[in-house]
This record gives C-alpha cells, structure tokens and sequence, in this order.
C-alpha cells in the first residue's frame, strides 16, 4: 500500500449545537453498521480497514468495483458498512452475518450474493497525492461529493447545513439509529474523539425484568458487572433480550449487589436459559428501566444503559413486553460480541 495509513475520527456524544450556531454545523444520518475507511490505490485495488485496524476487504468482495469507480484516482475514504433490510433500512443482525469473515472468502461470496453490504462515504483524507486533514470539513465534503461516487453497492448521502432540529426529528420519524453534527471549519483529527464531530442516538425506554447477573471484573471484582434482562411473552415467559452493564454509579451498584445477593437461586428464571457461561441466577422480582438504542429481530436490546430500579413494578405488572415474534432462543455472548461491534 502506498496510501497513508489513517485511523477514523470519532465523534463525542452529545446534543445538537445551540440554535445561534445551527449554520456553522452540517448534519448526517447516523448509520447503524461497521466503520470502515478505504484505502484506492490509482490502479484500482482496494482495502477496506475496520476501525480496529484489520483488514476486512475480503468479507465484502461486492465492494471491490468501488476502487475502479475513482478513475485512477488514489484515495483514502471514510465510511460506514450497512446491510439493508427489504425496507432499505440499516439491519445490523443481517450485517452480523457478514461480519468476521475476511479469513473466509468463500464464505463471505455466498453470504454477500445473499445479504448484500452497501458502503456509505461520508469523508475523505487524502485524494490524488494531497493529504486533505487539515481542510476544514466543508472543503473535505466538496471534493467527495465531486468524486461521484454512486454505484449498486455504496453511495454518498447528502450533508444539510443547519436546520439541526428539523435534521434530528426525521431520523427518528424515519427510524433512523440518529444524527451526526459536524462544524463546518473542523479539520479532520485521525484516532480523536473530538468535540467537532457530535454523535445523537436515539433512545427508547423500557421496562425489564432481571433474571441474572455476571461478574464483575478488576475493580468491580465481588460487583455484578452487567445483569441480564428479561421479558414477558405472550404466554408469560421469561424470555432474555440482551444484558446491561452501565449507567450505575458505584454506590447504585453496591445497592444491586445486595438486591441480587438477597434473590439467589440456582434455577435459570429465563426461558430457553442463555448461554452464559458464569451466569449468576435470581428470583426474576426486581424490575429495572433502561433505555437502548434498537431492538434484534430476535428481541435483543441493543446499546442499553440502567436508568433505574422500578420499585414500584412487580415484574407481572411490568407493561413492557416483547414485540410480536422475537421469542427467540438467545446466545448471551453473541448479544455481548454485537454490542462490542455495534
């Protein structure tokens, strides 16, 4: 590779910038899939490069066409990986089925003729022999935007400069995971987490019931460092739908280990029981709300986060339960993988 290596720019979470510098900050969709950035070279190879750094290029052979689109233009581009359900909305249990398969090409050909990836572009850092960090992003959207790139399996989606508010309610109108604000002047800061690039997830609050607990490592030895959630289906069964591991302070989860402590029993309150290896069991009676940012076709909770106990819910009286067909049996360390990669 003759490309300089570029780790991806990462964006803080936060709110939309104040309504007086809605005009200094451009607005993209918040896509729900890998970050990969693109490494063209002039003769049309092509490596894509997950934000860990691995090569992933050949889990996704559909993508290679994308180095000769650039006209022997060498580049380095940034950009989001999807698979698209038949709505064409981003689906990331179908992108799980393509992810980790860059040691599998043959593999990874079936699954793409099957589940097609589609590549969303959204920045470039270096274009034709010029390093573009240091142009501020307007700059940097320019010259990807005139590089015309839209084929059958990647596009670039447009910017909107201001109306943040308006931006913001038709991602979630839309079903959108959220948005993405980014000032205008900012240069491009490779392997930062910077305050010019603000992230907004939509989130959705719901009640759960625990069932279970896994242990905490490091300095939350002796602590339970997640708990596993259940709920209701129709029949009244305790059906697992992921595990939360944040949103607690150290005294709340202090407090939890006590509750949990004072509920143990070794029967596995879920039906089927998820594969948890060290999974510590309680009487499914504590009732918690969480908030999370999509739901698996499968009924997992993606990206939760505690809020709260509800004492005042006795776990029958829960309101919140599973949407029609996700009663599913669930792998409670695939839910963690997905969650990691998400």
């Amino acid at each position: 590779m003759t490309l300089p290596r570029i780790s991806p720019m990462l964006a803080t979470p936060g709110r939309l910038p104040p309504p007086a510098l809605d005009d200094r900050w451009a607005y993209e969709t918040k896509q729900d899939g890998q970050r990969a950035v693109v490494y063209a070279e002039a003769d049309g190879t092509l490596t894509l490069r997950a934000r860990s750094g691995e090569d992933i290029t050949a889990a996704y052979p559909e993508l290679a066409p994308l180095g000769r689109a650039l006209g022997g233009a060498a580049a380095v581009l940034d950009g989001e990986i999807l698979v698209l359900d038949d709505r064409g909305r981003a689906d990331f249990q179908l992108l799980q089925s393509r992810m980790g398969l860059a040691h599998s090409p043959a593999l990874a050909a079936r699954r793409a003729a099957a589940a097609p990836a589609h590549l969303v572009l959204f920045d470039v850092m270096h274009l034709g022999g010029r390093s573009l960090l240091r142009l501020p992003y307007a700059r940097r959207r320019g010259e990807l935007e005139g590089l015309g790139l839209a084929g059958p399996f990647w596009s670039t989606p447009a910017a909107v400069v201001g109306h943040g508010e308006r931006a913001l309610a038709l991602t979630r109108e839309h079903g959108m995971e959220g948005l993405v604000c980014k000032r205008l002047d900012s240069v491009y800061e490779p392997g930062v987490r910077s305050r010019a690039w603000i992230k907004i997830r939509h989130m959705t609050g719901v009640d759960v019931v625990v069932g279970g607990w896994m242990p905490g490592r490091g300095r939350l030895s002796g602590l339970p460092g997640a708990v596993l959630m259940g709920q209701r289906d129709p029949e009244g069964l305790l059906r697992y739908v992921g595990s939360v591991g944040t949103g607690w302070s150290e005294a709340e989860r202090a407090d939890l280990a006590r509750l949990l402590a004072a509920a143990a029993t070794d029967v596995c309150p879920f039906t089927p029981a998820p594969k948890a290896a060290g999974a510590r069991w309680v009487v499914p009676r504590l009732v918690g709300e969480v908030r999370y940012s999509t739901r698996t076709r499968a009924g997992m909770l993606r990206q939760p986060s505690w809020l709260r106990l509800r004492p005042d819910l006795a776990p029958e009286e829960s309101a919140a339960h599973l949407p029609p067909g996700a009663a599913r049996p669930a792998d409670a360390d695939a839910d963690e993988r997905a969650h990691e990669d998400g």
